[in-house]
């Protein structure tokens, strides 16, 4: 295949975060009085911005949601990889694609920082040529606006960028973007009424299918 421009989701695709995005929740409930929930609910939760994990965390309780953020925000951000992993094969994988001559970028809602921190962490931060997280660009997935910044950092044209997750709002970016899309089916996103152009049941899968 002739290099393409992959870029890739973080939660649920490169990381299994849950564990410690859960920790975040419950330490936020906590904080009010609230009962902790479980991994699968706050999973259920994940994939459309801290902001939206935050709210529907809180659904029926009286709390305000600004305040919970921030309180979210703060220990969620210095405890973001006390349990999270990368998924197997996704270290030596990123290499492969890389080696194969793809260029890489990254476009996650969880805010940009963090996720680079979380990429650093890792040692994964210099396999992308483009980083993008919420507050990089105007608004989050399923809007086009971070796909765009990632074709405009690594001069791609969309006929050869591929967007890759484990998410509807993975799959309604590429589409709306005007770009292929890829689900990986490992993760804990699901896809929605969307079609992707292509399934992976593993990382390993989707670096054979590029390499």
């Amino acid at each position: 295949m002739k290099p393409q421009l992959i870029i890739f989701d973080l939660d649920g695709t490169l990381i299994d975060s849950r564990a410690d995005l859960t920790a975040g929740i419950n330490h936020m409930r906590n904080h009010y009085g609230l009962d902790s929930l479980s991994l699968e609910t706050v999973s259920g939760y994940i994939g459309d911005g801290v902001r939206k994990l935050v709210e529907r965390s809180l659904q029926g309780a009286d709390v305000d949601v600004d305040e919970a953020l921030a309180i979210n925000k703060e220990y969620y951000f210095s405890h973001a990889t006390v349990h999270t992993a990368l998924y197997e094969g996704v270290e030596a994988g990123l290499s492969d694609l890389t080696k194969a001559g793809h260029t890489l970028a990254l476009l996650t809602n969880k805010p940009g920082d963090p996720s680079r921190d979380i990429l650093r962490h890792f040692g994964l931060d210099d396999c992308f040529s483009a980083i993008i997280g919420g507050g990089d660009v105007p608004h989050l997935k399923p809007e086009p606006d971070g796909v765009f910044r990632c074709l405009e950092l690594t001069h791609t044209d969309p006929s050869t960028a591929w967007m890759v997750g484990d998410h509807h709002t993975d799959l309604a970016v590429a589409k709306n973007a005007g770009i292929r899309s890829a689900l990986v089916t490992y993760g804990f996103g699901h896809a929605g009424d969307y079609k992707p152009d292509a399934n992976f049941a593993s990382f390993a899968d989707l670096v054979g299918y590029f390499v």
